[in-house]
């Protein structure tokens, strides 16, 4: 894990298929430490993400065991496979992106890191967001931290990337065609699913200030 509270580095928190503003950070900035020891954060991106489906912007949430969940860290928060969320996802995002121009190009290894069996929260969300990034070519060294950071000054994103947030976001992209706009209108900041299903290789431009 890398040291916590290195000066001019962004800090996240750990989220799930993060929204575009999420992915910007790690556009812009060379390294980015991700919080693993803060404590669980509930209605957070830490276990849920924003699609656009035909009915309009749908929420996917992650289960959680709540054993112990005020008193552990967000590393060790284990995922509910009791409950049928992982077969609810795949196929609300199937639904969502199918006919996208770029979903089969990049679902199959999205998908395989889903259906990995991963124990831990945190532990998913970090191979899907490296995969993602690794598939925008973004060159950004992605790192847990190994201690609790309190307060990480102008760079810390850990509460400010949130969905009670959405009158005040970090960055908004310039529009890009999404499939049900034509119905809904263009929708900004949704999971990082979108903006990579709908614009390919072009994804990485508009992450860009």
């Amino acid at each position: 894990m890398a040291s916590s509270g290195n000066a001019g580095t962004p800090l996240l928190g750990t989220a799930y298929f993060p929204p575009v503003e999420y992915f910007h950070i790690l556009a812009s900035w060379p390294h980015v430490l991700v919080d693993a020891c803060e404590s669980y954060q509930k209605q957070s991106f830490r276990n849920r993400c924003l699609i656009y489906s035909a009915g309009g912007v749908q929420t996917l949430q992650i289960p959680v065991c709540h054993d112990n969940i005020r008193s552990s860290a967000v590393s060790d928060i284990r995922i509910d496979y009791s409950r049928e969320w992982l077969h609810q996802h795949r196929i609300a995002i199937i639904s969502a992106y199918r006919s996208s121009p770029f979903f089969e190009y990049y679902w199959d290894g999205i998908d395989a890191i889903l259906q990995a069996g991963h124990e831990k929260l945190f532990d998913l969300n970090m191979a899907l967001t490296r995969h993602i990034a690794a598939e925008m070519e973004l060159r950004c060294e992605l790192s847990p931290t190994d201690s609790f950071v309190k307060d990480a000054g102008p760079l810390d994103f850990r509460s400010r990337i949130h969905p009670k947030s959405k009158e005040n976001p970090i960055f908004v992209t310039k529009p890009y065609y999404q499939i049900f706009s034509g119905k809904s209108g263009f929708i900004a900041n949704l999971s990082i699913l979108d903006l990579l299903f709908h614009e390919g290789p072009q994804a990485a431009d508009f992450l860009k200030g």
